[in-house]
């Protein structure tokens, strides 16, 4: 608390920056395009953690049966720069960690794209890809330079925009009234029993900043330990090794259904080294029993390198898929969203 007292200051210049840059795009200084293809947006207010990886993936699930989909995200942490279709050869480094997640899981059904400037990417998207119909942007909610048909914004239950504060003192990358903009509200990674009162009250007060916004509660399911190391599930005492922003929803899960040992945590988007493995793989060893090493399927990615090979073959690695599951009101939302598309398709 005397932290955040301490940054409050440079959290009001923080406010004023942006606000500034929104209003510029709201009264047409900064250009913002909105084309004619179906653009869904998945964003948050906060700085990651949000779950918007396993929300684009289910909206894949939905559409891919009527639909010709391509997803642009920014690339964060790739080792390349500007437009780049993924492609056989592609990795985690070239794309980005959940880019590559995308390519690995759904191939050639999605056309995988990556670009800083989302606004020049789609109209080469369309081009590469004439028959897209369906245009899922990630982490797009700042990304005021495309107007989205449907913004779809997601809140953690645990830190809920609307108890947060901007950055540095808090988590928010704009001021809370920019949940207006959204479309769809959906409040994530909430507990199975989240009671109906509690919901209420929760979205009472996200409407307070997205008046008359639909909001919908999902929580996230893990499935079963998938092997990509050495040897079969041995133990349930497990080293847990995690890259991602907000972590505090799987190791709740691990705890409920392993041993957790030691986890090692790493920053958002970390960049593994053989340095880190070596690390992990000597105190596994050294506490001279079996144990499984798991991780995230966002890990995962950047883990099978061939540069890793060796080392993760020479110990069991496994990760946890995990997906989007709604709480009662998923057939709603899935309709808010055909809707939202097929309005478009009769505009055009």
């Amino acid at each position: 608390m005397i932290m955040r007292l301490l940054l409050f200051p440079l959290s009001i210049l923080y406010d004023l920056i942006t606000r500034i840059r929104n209003h510029l795009y709201d009264i047409g200084h900064k250009k913002s395009f909105r084309f004619e293809t179906m653009v869904v947006g998945v964003g948050n207010l906060s700085v990651g953690g949000s779950g918007k990886t396993p929300m684009v993936e289910y909206l894949i699930r939905l559409l891919l049966p009527q639909h010709e989909i391509a997803t642009l995200s920014r690339g964060y942490g790739r080792r390349t720069h500007g437009l780049r279709f993924a492609a056989e050869g592609d990795t985690a480094a070239t794309l980005g960690d959940e880019p590559f997640q995308f390519f690995r899981k759904f191939d050639h059904e999605v056309q995988v794209t990556v670009c800083e400037d989302r606004a020049f990417a789609i109209p080469n998207i369309l081009n590469q890809s004439p028959m897209t119909d369906v245009i899922l942007m990630d982490d797009a909610f700042q990304h005021r330079a495309v107007d989205p048909q449907l913004s779809i914004l997601l809140t953690d239950y645990r830190h809920p925009f609307y108890r947060d504060w901007l950055l540095p003192a808090g988590n928010l990358r704009e001021a809370r009234t920019g949940a207006h903009r959204s479309d769809v509200v959906v409040i994530t990674k909430c507990p199975a029993d989240t009671t109906p009162e509690k919901r209420a009250a929760m979205e009472k007060s996200v409407q307070v900043y997205a008046p008359g916004k639909p909001v919908f509660f999902a929580s996230l399911q893990y499935g079963s330990p998938i092997a990509f190391g050495a040897e079969q599930l041995r133990s349930s005492e497990i080293v847990l090794v995690s890259g991602i922003a907000n972590s505090s929803t799987l190791v709740e899960y691990i705890t409920s259904h392993f041993t957790l040992l030691r986890h090692f945590r790493y920053r958002d988007h970390h960049r593994y080294n053989l340095t880190d493995l070596q690390g992990i793989h000597e105190f596994c060893r050294g506490l001279k029993k079996p144990v499984d090493i798991f991780t995230t399927e966002k890990d995962m990615v950047k883990l099978i390198d061939l540069q890793f090979k060796e080392a993760i073959d020479s110990m069991p690695w496994f990760y946890l898929p995990v997906q989007i599951s709604f709480l009662q009101d998923g057939s709603d939302f899935d309709r808010v969203v055909l809707q939202a598309i097929e309005k478009v398709k009769q505009n055009s």
